[in-house]
């Protein structure tokens, strides 16, 4: 994100424009500390300058890091996008609000269970309801008129309860709200203030605000919100061609704005391809929020799953796709997972069933629906819901100190007999076997792999890691020796117990030495 000097050096251009005082002196951090709330200025004719301690995210949920201040662009010319770069000094920015934006007004939706409320003038059109939920909300409609028919965007007799709910909750820019008995469910809708403040740098769109944080004018002063608009989320645009400017009204996709530009030399993983965090936690609420109340299979397993459980899966799910670490940093990592299935018995049918409804979701959510994508999302799928069925059962010893897998475009899982089972009844006792074979080098003698390092890994330790790489390659293990060795010092490695120091300080030196063949 934008560094000091360039904030000292935007303030600077933030005088001559005529910025207020209120954001140039936040961005010379001259009234900022930590008591600082958690606010948005919205500058005319300039930047969102955002302050306090609040999280953002790129549109994979990759934390974007940036001091107590920051100035995001939101005229869509910066050079530097998020980053404000005074391209909207230099091309004299307009922000003001188009007389043909759609009216300011709230409609009301009456139901059989739930009325639904709908102010059209603050849609961002994100499409997350028309999308989920096409028998309640509808893209072809004319609501100039609250009435029910074909011509109105909400007929909120037209699906269960608890969906509409989800897809109202779920409105990013608080457009909808819904009540029950006549009495408008505010607190519900906005999440009960239990979201903590954010800011979402959405893909080739808006910028989406959670977790209430406060959006001012220049002078300090609440901006004036349309009708009905939530206090808690909204979506602010960053293209710089909105009709309710500084507020999203789906311009985006009419200006084909993009950002970040695509990179046609890059190879993104399979995380990136599908949507990253968001994408992922799409899916598994859908998931586990849809799917697995109203199986008969898979209702009474997950009944006393944790209130973040979607989460934390898709988390999972995220890592193991390539994207960032957040699971093991959170949760655990392997041994967390792996304690999840222990004792519980799965059935091949609960698996079968897993799998099939996860697909599902994945399809509702919006992943790409490629061949590429769903070949590799999928043989993962496959492989990893048969390993949890493996570590359920009664007398399984899974591995303890396996690393997190990593699935890719090319991954696969190997032939038969790769990996340790954790049912196998024809393993020998590991911990007590005497590893005859193994020479340990002399003092002051070099190591190399072939003599020294390569004998130290069993064909069982060997096996375990083939999803990944092979220990008996010099040019895998050399490629990954740093990571190795950190994992032999911290006894995760190998995973049914940790190395005699002198194995380990061998291994060391042959790092030190230069990790000769």
């Amino acid at each position: 994100m934008i560094s000091k000097s360039a904030q000292q050096s935007l303030a600077e251009v933030g005088d001559t424009a005529g910025w207020p005082a209120a954001a140039t002196s936040a961005l010379r951090g001259e009234t900022v500390d930590e008591s600082t709330p958690v606010r948005v200025i919205v500058v005319q004719r300039g930047p969102y300058v955002v302050s306090g301690p609040v999280r953002i995210a790129d549109h994979l949920g990759c934390p974007v890091e940036h001091d107590r201040v920051t100035a995001l662009c939101r005229c869509g010319e910066s050079a530097t996008k998020p980053d404000c770069d005074a391209a909207c000094v230099r091309t004299g920015f307009d922000d003001t609000k188009s007389p043909d934006r759609v009216p300011d007004r709230r409609d009301t939706y009456v139901g059989h269970q739930v009325t639904v409320y709908d102010n059209r003038g603050i849609c961002q059109h994100s499409g997350l309801c028309t999308d989920r939920l096409s028998t309640v909300f509808h893209t072809e409609s004319d609501s100039t008129t609250a009435e029910a028919g074909a011509s109105a965007f909400v007929t909120p007799s037209g699906g269960r309860m608890d969906e509409i709910i989800r897809a109202v909750r779920d409105c990013p820019s608080g457009a909808l709200s819904f009540g029950v008995d006549g009495d408008e469910a505010r607190g519900q809708v906005d999440w009960g203030g239990q979201r903590a403040p954010s800011i979402l740098i959405t893909k080739d769109g808006p910028y989406r605000l959670t977790g209430g944080v406060e959006i001012v004018d220049g002078t300090g002063e609440p901006l004036p919100r349309a009708q009905g608009a939530s206090a808690e989320h909204a979506a602010l645009c960053r293209c710089g061609h909105s009709q309710n400017k500084p507020f999203c009204s789906g311009m985006h996709y009419y200006v084909d704005f993009r950002d970040p530009a695509p990179d046609s030399e890059a190879m993104p993983t399979v995380s990136e391809w599908a949507g990253g965090f968001p994408a992922f936690e799409r899916m598994t609420r859908l998931f586990y929020e849809r799917h697995v109340p109203a199986d008969d299979l898979l209702g009474p397993l997950f009944a006393t799953m944790s209130a973040d459980h979607p989460q934390r899966v898709a988390a999972w799910l995220t890592e193991v796709f390539g994207g960032p670490t957040t699971y093991s940093d959170s949760y655990g990592g392997y041994r967390r997972m792996l304690s999840e299935h222990i004792g519980k018995c799965l059935t091949e049918q609960q698996r079968a069933r897993w799998v099939t409804l996860l697909m599902r979701a994945a399809a509702e959510a919006g992943l790409p629906n490629d061949a590429e994508f769903r070949s590799a999302f999928g043989s993962y799928i496959e492989w990893g819901s048969r390993l949890a069925w493996e570590n359920s059962q009664t007398g399984a010893e899974p591995p303890r100190h396996m690393p997190m897998p990593s699935w890719g475009w090319h991954t696969a899982a190997g032939p038969p007999g790769a990996r340790i089972s954790a049912l196998s009844t024809s393993e020998p006792d590991v911990r007590k076997q005497v590893e005859q074979q193994v020479v340990l080098p002399t003092a002051g003698q070099p190591v190399g792999f072939d003599s020294h390092i390569k004998m130290l890994f069993r064909e069982r330790d060997r096996r375990s890691m083939l999803f990944s790489f092979d220990l008996w390659k010099h040019a895998d293990v050399a490629t990954h020796a740093a990571a190795i060795l950190a994992r032999l010092r911290d006894g995760t490695m190998p995973c049914d117990g940790p190395w005699p120091e002198e194995y380990i300080a061998v291994f060391a030196r042959w790092v030190d030495e230069g990790a000769a063949p």
